[in-house]
């Protein structure tokens, strides 16, 4: 079942502090589950999250190199940190501070992803908001995909260690107190 979603409207969703936006994918990053937080926030049913693609949630003002960066250390084996912006079925939008890390069998194969998502601080937030800018820009630039993607990583592994981090992780980390 392919689910589409609506046109940008502009509109901002939020959740609870409290609350927990959780999900699980498979190796692939299909959705195998969804909790009602997710639900009511994206706007989907349950039936049309399962087994859908979790890009099915992918906003126009997500750079693409920070997805590449976040799957290559999921399927690596780490965890990962990162502010995301979704859209919603009906094209409203919200912002995640999301812990990805991925789910082992007992012999230590990865078998999916299970992914908490909680209400970013509005510092973070004024930090992410024109950095993303600026690599969805360098990503337009380029009309082959891969290429632009490979520079906007690039570029953003510039802002970071030009901030004075040794790595990504520490820099989401740092700005998200």
């Amino acid at each position: 079942m392919a689910v589409h979603s609506a046109a940008l409207t502009g509109v901002e969703r939020t959740f609870q502090p409290d609350e927990a936006i959780v999900s699980k994918t498979d190796t692939t990053g299909r959705i195998t589950y969804a909790n009602d937080i997710f639900i009511d926030i994206s706007g989907y049913t349950e039936e049309e999250l399962l087994g859908q693609p979790h890009n099915i949630l992918r906003h126009p003002d997500m750079p693409r190199c920070v997805f590449k960066f976040l799957w290559d250390r999921i399927a690596d084996g780490h965890e990962v940190f990162a502010h995301v912006i979704n859209k919603a079925k009906n094209g409203d939008h919200y912002w995640v501070f999301a812990h990805i890390t991925p789910c082992l069998d007992s012999g230590g194969k990865i078998v999916g992803y299970h992914s908490t998502r909680r209400v970013p601080t509005a510092a973070a937030l004024e930090v992410v908001k024109p950095i993303y800018a600026q690599l969805c820009a360098v990503e337009a630039r380029f009309p082959d995909r891969k290429a632009g993607m490979a520079e906007s990583l690039s570029t953003l592994v510039g802002m970071v260690t030009g901030a004075g981090f040794p790595d990504y992780d520490r820099f989401v980390l740092s700005i998200s107190r």
